[in-house]
Formats: C-alpha cells, sequence, structure tokens
C-alpha cells in the first residue's frame, strides 16, 4: 500500500513537472487593516458603454493614459459570432470615445476564431503589456500582446499560460487574466476550469519575472468554490492593509453577481459576506468582469452587466460604472 502511494505521488510530481513550472510562493505580505473595514458600493445608474449594433460589450480593463490625460480602456465587443478587444479613451471614465477593434482572433495559429478579448491591460516600462483569453471556446488559453500606443500590437507567437496538467484543477481552461505587478515580479490571477461535469471554476494565482513565462502556485486554487456554480474574473488591488478581490460569482441559474475577499498575501482569502448585485434594469441579471483604480477615498470600478442571464455572451452586456467607498 505505502509504495502504490509512492508510485502515485511520483507519477504526479512527473505529471507537474512536464506540464510547467509549480512553485509555493506569495504576495509581498501586508500587516493587516481593521477587521472591520468595509466598503459601500455606488451604482451609476446607467451604462457608461452601450451596445448599440454589437451582442455585447463587456469586460473592461483601464489603465490611465501614459500621458497624464485621461483613461485607456481595453474591452471587449461580441458581434455575435467572434469576440475582439476594442479600445475606447475618456477624460473622465464616464463619456467614453470608442476608437474601434484592436486585437482579433487570427484563425491561421493557437487562437482559433472566437476570442482574442477578455483581458488585463498593465502599462510597464513605456509600453502597454496585454494579457487576454485566446482559442477553442471550450478550451481558452492566456495569450500576451505589447503596443506602444494601444492601437497596434504584437502578440507573443504562443500561449504564455496553457492549461494545468491531466486531473488537475485548470486541466480543461484557462482564462480571465487580471495581472499585477509588485516589486520585480508580475503575478496573474486567472479563471481554471476543471474535468468535472459540469466543470468547476475556481481563482488561481501564477508568478513571473517577465510576464511570458509563468510558475504556478502549487496549491491552487486560492479561491475555491463553495456552493457557488463558479467563480471567475478577479480584479485585485491593495488598500488598507490588505489585498483586496472583488470577483465573480456565477449562480447555478447563469446569473451573476460580484463579491468581495480580501487577504494579506494574495494566497490566503477570506470571503466576505456581503454581495453586490446590480441595482439597475439593464444589469439585473449579471453583473461581472470588473477592472479598479485605486483613488484616494474610494476605489473606481467599471464592470460589465447584462439583463439575460447568459453563461458566456448575449447578456445584452453593456459597461458600467461604481464606485467603492470606505
Amino acid at each position: 500500500m505505502k509504495a502504490l502511494r509512492l508510485a502515485s505521488l511520483v507519477l504526479a510530481n512527473l505529471v507537474l513537472a512536464g506540464c510547467g513550472r509549480y512553485a509555493e510562493f506569495s504576495l509581498p505580505p501586508l500587516s493587516g487593516g481593521a477587521a472591520t473595514q468595509a466598503f459601500t458600493f455606488e451604482e451609476h445608474p446607467t451604462p457608461v458603454m452601450f451596445r448599440g449594433g454589437a451582442s455585447d460589450v463587456l469586460n473592461p480593463s483601464v489603465v490611465p493614459s501614459p500621458a497624464g490625460s485621461g483613461l485607456l480602456n481595453l474591452y471587449s465587443v461580441f458581434d455575435g459570432r467572434t469576440w475582439r478587444t476594442a479600445l475606447a479613451t475618456s477624460a473622465d471614465g464616464l463619456a467614453w470615445q470608442t476608437q474601434g477593434v484592436v486585437l482579433a482572433p487570427d484563425s491561421r495559429t493557437w487562437e482559433s476564431s472566437y476570442i482574442a478579448a477578455n483581458g488585463s491591460v498593465l502599462l510597464y516600462g513605456g509600453r502597454f503589456w496585454y494579457w487576454y483569453q485566446a482559442g477553442p471556446r471550450r478550451a481558452p488559453r492566456i495569450g500576451l500582446a505589447r503596443s506602444a500606443d494601444a492601437r497596434a500590437w504584437r502578440k507573443e507567437p504562443d500561449p504564455v499560460l496553457n492549461a494545468g496538467p491531466y486531473m488537475s484543477w485548470d486541466e480543461r481552461a484557462v482564462a480571465d487574466p487580471y495581472v499585477l505587478r509588485i516589486g520585480s515580479f508580475f503575478y496573474l490571477y486567472y479563471l481554471g476550469q476543471d474535468r468535472a461535469d459540469p466543470p468547476r471554476q475556481r481563482i488561481g494565482l501564477a508568478r513571473s519575472a517577465d510576464g511570458i513565462h509563468w510558475t504556478r502556485l502549487r496549491s491552487n486554487p486560492v479561491l475555491d468554490l463553495d456552493g457557488e456554480a463558479g467563480l471567475g474574473e478577479p480584479a485585485v488591488w491593495q488598500s488598507h492593509g490588505f489585498y483586496w478581490m472583488l470577483y465573480t460569482v456565477r449562480n447555478f441559474d447563469e446569473t451573476r453577481y460580484l463579491q468581495l475577499a480580501r487577504s494579506t498575501d494574495g494566497v490566503h482569502w477570506s470571503k466576505l459576506p456581503a454581495a453586490i448585485h446590480g441595482s439597475q434594469a439593464w444589469d439585473s441579471q449579471v453583473i461581472c468582469d470588473a477592472a479598479v483604480l485605486v483613488e484616494p477615498g474610494e476605489i473606481r470600478v467599471w464592470f460589465g452587466g447584462g439583463d439575460r442571464p447568459s453563461p458566456d455572451e448575449n447578456l445584452h452586456g453593456q459597461i458600467g460604472y461604481g464606485t467603492l467607498r470606505y
């Protein structure tokens, strides 16, 4: 019996070693703040980006302009067949000027033809770095593109994060990237999907020195299910002595809402009980895909919303805005 367990352990380690790098690590530890620290969410009543002729506009990823004047938003547009990444600019985060599609899937490559969107943008080293989801609809991977102006992009030729090994928690799919740069490392929070029926969707963590070669946390996932149908679309930031995560909770009827968790090391998270539901008719069934910017006295939040509970698309998706105040 001991020999069998030892053989199983050796086989598991060989599988892990053959499918990517794994290690135990954390984000730089924080001191922790008041246990009673809470946020109040105030939602803008109307979308700040309308779907117009598109089936959906969702997945905002907002970053300050490098010129110091306003904001850039790389968001997802669905035309009924394909998800693409589009660009918009704004002086205040409320009135947006669309600049058109800037990234589309290349069916001649690993990306397939369904999606090159649902990404996370970061301004680093004088360039925009954009980690995005691409590949077949049921088996996406995470890619990386870089740009000097957020309009003309150069993609890495291969995925920078593939699905995990056989029987792992992220064996079937990796998606929903959200990337931070802290100290010498990039940290990637992402959704992983396993082989269960229906698949379980949970949130994990990886770390990289260059944004291309990633080491997964061996003890993933960092946020597990607790009766929900699925978790995904994390947005992570620091304030008040904690790391905070605003993430999407998927119900079994495909309605969705946002929930907060907090941590002092980015690995061990405590879910907070308060849920954020859409308060308007246009986001009454789905509120998801948060992007955040930290400003004095508040956390600015852009999010996707819809009035149809659909798992992937055709939500009548539009982009809204709100603030988490403390």
